[in-house]
């Protein structure tokens, strides 16, 4: 066996052995984004609540803020889904 065949064997099998420890590094960093989500949507429920408490009610902003919170909370849903399928 070639010098060459020998070193690109044990890259492949470095890598293998890599393959667990990345997987979860993924899994967790997947999690944090998650996480950052979820304080997100918290900032942006509490945003909703001071532009409903407003006189006069300035509409276009509340539905932006709306908006913003839903679009949030599907990211937030299609981690979770991702998560799931691709880390059991």
């Amino acid at each position: 066996m070639k010098y060459k065949d020998v070193l690109a064997l044990a890259k492949e099998k470095i890598n293998e052995a890599k393959a667990p420890f990345r997987a979860k590094e993924m899994s967790k960093k997947a999690e944090l984004e998650v996480c950052k989500l979820e304080s997100t949507i918290a900032d942006r429920e509490q945003k909703i609540h001071e532009l409903s408490s407003e006189y006069p009610v300035d509409f276009y902003k509340l539905i932006s803020a709306l908006d913003d919170l839903e679009l949030t909370r599907r990211r937030k849903e299609q981690f979770e889904q991702i998560i799931t399928e691709m880390f059991g």
